[in-house]
């Protein structure tokens, strides 16, 4: 990609026609540039940093063909409008909850309101009404996607993992569950999608684009060359994908983050594929299809995928960017530590691959050199018998902060030896790292009570955790301490005991679609 390529305006589409920006600074919030200068007041301000959902807004691109998630050629996903760079608009579709009149057949009348905002009215899903649009907006994608693809109506479970990064502080979520459900049974108004597609399909272009304010850069390369070109010719730049991480930043640090290189465009980066090396994750893969494909081999994971940040984020951010970031207290590192993966780096043309456990140097330093990148994640083949489990500890259930988070995986031989172990945490040091002398403490011996007591109280000497606002020291090693003695609890020889006995899904029906875990 030529750094000399001419600027372009901003162009989406959004409330019925293309809309083009120029002169807006390239860290301009998508929530920002609704509220003061498209003046869709809709669209709240809560927190700012994408945890409460106030801001939800859905974004639509053009689906690829054969896309499972489809809606009448569209990709729908619910998105923070707070931490959403605007030129990460182009080329796509953004909609908001006014559009829910103008855009899905209710006419404009003050009190033909569209079935997702009927069924609030009904339910009483509303008290002051502040994170009400941003539970509609979630509800509408949820609505269009069950339109799509009919079938059975989504569980009072599935509706609560839609809705679990959007926040209400006074109606209580038994009443907005019973709108989810309520708004099924209403008359049908679905997406006009046609002029939505033409429009994106007009925008469509597989060239590299820029845009600039005069002042800072926003470069979108089109081609995984042209992002190691880039990345090379200006190692100084912040390379960002969903500016999950980044948009706080900006929106809390008040940080000048300089030029930006955002890898969305970059279609081989998207890509997770299984080979005959393992499952490969591109870097630019979504936290949500990230998850789900780990979660495709191993079922036990279902429970972090859920509860890693929410719907909204998951789709904005990458796991490769949740690697690259080198956070403590990542929760994705921890999980692909215990199944070995391997992270895959380029600069320019050269690749380079090196275990994931050996990636991380100290606080939020790596082993990247100056215009290299991620270009993707190796997970290989699981070893025989391997069992695996994820454990994430945080004060609230959903969209929450890890204190702790494990990555455990275990394989016994015939006669109950440990032959395989891999124990991997975040939330204990400077990095997330795996326990290496908990692991030597349980290498070759009797998977036992008494080994696991040992592989205790060599945590001891793997970890000195920090006090934070999260937990004290103390609790984090005794938190770590104990999931060991859960994991022997759920993989012992003898009588282990079952997900139903361990997990909250036993009380939650849930249908993921994800095979039980065995011994369930």
């Amino acid at each position: 990609m030529s750094q000399s390529i001419a600027t372009q305006p901003i162009r989406f589409y959004h409330q019925g026609r293309v809309t083009e920006v120029e002169g807006a600074a390239p860290t301009r919030s998508v929530l920002d540039w609704l509220r003061e200068d498209a003046h869709c007041m809709g669209t709240k301000e809560g927190c700012n940093e994408g945890d409460c959902g106030a801001c939800t807004v859905v974004v639509a691109e053009l689906a690829e063909p054969g896309d499972a998630q489809a809606v009448q050629g569209l990709r729908l996903q619910t998105v923070n409008a707070c931490i959403q760079l605007l030129p990460n608009l182009h080329g796509k579709a953004l909609f908001t909850v006014e559009d829910l009149k103008t855009a899905c057949g209710a006419s404009a009348a003050p009190n033909n309101l569209h079935p997702v905002q009927q069924a609030m009215v009904d339910c009483h899903g509303s008290q002051c009404g502040f994170c009400t649009p941003g539970f509609v907006m979630s509800l509408w994608a949820v609505y269009e996607k069950q339109q799509a693809h009919g079938g059975a109506a989504p569980t009072r479970q599935q509706l609560a993992d839609a809705l679990s990064g959007n926040l209400c502080r006074c109606t209580g979520y038994r009443p907005i569950l019973d709108a989810g459900q309520r708004m099924l049974d209403l008359p049908k108004q679905q997406l006009d999608a046609a002029p939505v597609v033409a429009a994106l399909q007009s925008l469509q272009s597989g060239e590299d684009w820029q845009y600039s304010n005069g002042k800072a850069h926003f470069y979108a390369p089109a081609s995984l060359p042209s992002l190691a070109q880039l990345c090379v010719q200006m190692p100084q730049a912040r390379l960002i994908a969903g500016t999950t991480d980044v948009g706080l930043w900006i929106t809390k640090q008040f940080r000048d983050v300089g030029d930006l290189i955002v890898i969305g465009r970059v279609s081989e980066l998207q890509q997770i594929e299984q080979r005959d090396e393992g499952l490969y994750i591109g870097a630019g893969a979504s936290l949500e299809s990230a998850w789900s494909a780990l979660v495709q081999r191993h079922a036990s994971l279902v429970d972090v995928w859920l509860r890693f940040a929410s719907p909204p984020v998951r789709h904005a951010g990458t796991m490769g960017g949740n690697v690259a970031n080198g956070s403590p207290i990542g929760d994705a590192p921890p999980v692909l530590m215990a199944l070995d993966a391997q992270i895959e780096l380029r600069k320019g043309e050269r690749v380079r691959r090196m275990p994931l456990a050996d990636f991380y140097l100290d606080y939020m330093k790596n082993q990247m050199e100056a215009g290299e990148f991620v270009q993707g994640l190796l997970v290989p083949p699981a070893a025989p018998q391997l069992q695996v489990r994820a454990y994430k500890i945080s004060k609230r259930f959903d969209c929450d902060i890890s204190a702790v988070c494990a990555g455990l995986a275990i394989a016994l031989d015939a006669q109950g030896q440990v032959v395989h172990v891999r124990l991997a945490f975040g939330g204990m040091a400077a990095t997330v790292k795996r326990a290496a002398l908990a692991e030597a403490a349980l290498q070759g011996k009797p998977w036992s009570q008494d080994t696991v007591k040992q592989a205790q109280a060599a945590l001891v000497q793997d970890f000195q955790p920090m006090t934070d606002m999260r937990a004290s020291s103390a609790y984090r090693l005794k938190v770590a301490q104990n999931l060991l003695q859960r994991l022997w609890l759920e993989t012992r020889v003898d009588t282990p005991l079952t997900t139903r006995a361990t997990t909250v899904w036993s009380v939650m029906p849930h249908d993921t679609g994800i095979p039980a875990v065995q011994g369930a």
